[in-house]
């Protein structure tokens, strides 16, 4: 049954792919939240999680159409659906330091221009927020210097800077969508997944890895994306009111994330999960260093968020 956030008031659907335990559901739920108290019984929020209504790269195809209203959807997949290369900037490695650091650029001039880009492509870009920093799962091996990761066929979203990031790493990038992840692991296909605490925990990945190796690579950055078609149909009153439950569920969001993530990597080692650190994060981070300039020179907007994160390009 999906999420109800009351029961009068203009129909909004809102889907996304991720378990109710997920920053992504919380990301969902506050933003329904934050429009019941700016415009009590103005809207009829229902949200359907779990990939109800499809999965990431669908629901945010089906906003894009004006099919879908809301949509709730990994960063990364944005610029593959729509050409948008700005959502990539998130996912450079190593330049966000840490969720607070992730709100303070959301909220502030770079991200909300990151955000209003999603226009050129018929979207509505209401929040974004890091729903989970991401660390490495193995499957046979505990990894713990950059050596290890050498070989390891490892489960990456099928994008160009996934594919190239971990490439430089030195692992096999293997393309799978999210909801085979648990599958592939069991079964040999891959040999490990870059994922984060929520989705360990989501998708009971620990009952099928139980080497966990802090890295912090980059968030996961997930945004609440309105079609252009729904947007249109608002008048100004309720326009104002989605923008600002947009931005108010940005702070909800980290918030559930960060304690997320430390209450839950305890929750992992009751589960048997081995968590450890990488004993050379800095030649990870050197080996990745030069994709900042490569992807800079991409989208003034990425040159922007660089610069806004005190990194060089």
């Amino acid at each position: 049954m999906p999420y109800v956030a009351r029961a009068a008031g203009r129909t909004m659907r809102i889907a996304h792919a991720a378990n109710e335990v997920h920053p992504g559901h919380i990301l969902a739920t506050s933003f329904a939240e934050g429009l019941q108290e700016l415009m009590p019984g103005g809207f009829n929020v229902q949200i359907f999680p779990n990939r109800q209504l499809g999965d990431d790269k669908q629901l945010l195809e089906g906003a894009v159409a004006g099919t879908m209203d809301v949509t709730a959807v990994s960063g990364v997949l944005i610029p593959l659906v729509t050409g948008r290369q700005a959502m990539n900037a998130w996912q450079l490695p190593f330049l966000v330091r840490d969720y607070d650091h992730f709100g303070e650029l959301a909220l502030g001039e770079v991200g909300q221009k990151i955000q209003a880009d999603l226009a050129e492509a018929g979207l509505i870009g209401l929040a974004t927020a890091d729903t989970g920093q991401r660390n490495f799962l193995s499957v046979k091996n505990t990894v713990t210097s950059v050596p290890d990761f050498a070989g390891l066929k490892t489960r990456i979203v099928p994008v160009p800077l996934h594919k190239q990031i971990w490439e430089t790493v030195g692992t096999a990038p293997v393309g799978l969508p999210y909801g085979e992840v648990y599958g592939a692991l069991e079964t040999g296909v891959i040999d490990a997944v870059e994922i984060n605490v929520s989705s360990m925990l989501g998708e009971n990945l620990w009952e099928v890895g139980k080497h966990f190796t802090l890295t912090g690579h980059y968030p996961w950055h997930m945004a609440t994306v309105m079609s252009q078609r729904y947007w249109d149909d608002l008048n100004d009153e309720e326009k104002a009111a989605v923008t600002e439950a947009g931005r108010r569920s940005i702070a909800k969001t980290l918030a559930y994330a960060k304690t997320q993530d430390l209450e839950g990597r305890e929750q992992l080692k009751g589960k048997g999960v081995e968590i450890v650190e990488l004993t050379d994060l800095d030649a990870m981070r050197q080996r990745v260093s030069a994709l900042t300039s490569e992807w800079a020179a991409k989208d003034p907007l990425i040159a922007n968020f660089v610069a806004a994160t005190g990194a060089s390009s």
